[in-house]
């Protein structure tokens, strides 16, 4: 993972995003798919920029099935915010860096 975006997985996703006293924004990916690819440089960016304020992570969807399923994922990208350990936002598919930034504002 890139700068300040944490890898997370089925094993530390309890500890990094449920149980986190900063909002945690969970970018659900996968390392074939397209549009994937293209969010990559905005998450990068949001984790930059609210280093110290919120959590900026990314979960590979093939590598870490059981949270997958967990939360329904059946598209990628998938883009969630969590507070407090509960979704207060959820984004299929490509999304741009202005609404991830307002979801993330909302959870501050």
């Amino acid at each position: 993972m890139a700068g300040n975006v944490i890898e997370i997985t089925d094993k530390n996703f309890e500890g990094e995003v449920l149980s986190s006293e900063k909002p945690v924004l969970v970018d659900f990916w996968a390392e074939w798919c397209g549009p994937c690819r293209m969010l990559a440089p905005t998450i990068e960016e949001l984790a930059a920029e609210y280093s110290g304020k919120a959590k900026v992570g990314k979960l590979d969807t093939d590598n870490n099935r059981d949270t997958a399923v967990k939360f329904g994922i059946s598209a990628i990208p998938t883009v969630m915010v969590f507070k407090d350990g509960e979704v207060t936002k959820k984004f299929v598919g490509l999304t741009t860096k202005k609404e991830l930034k307002a979801a993330l504002d909302t959870a501050l």
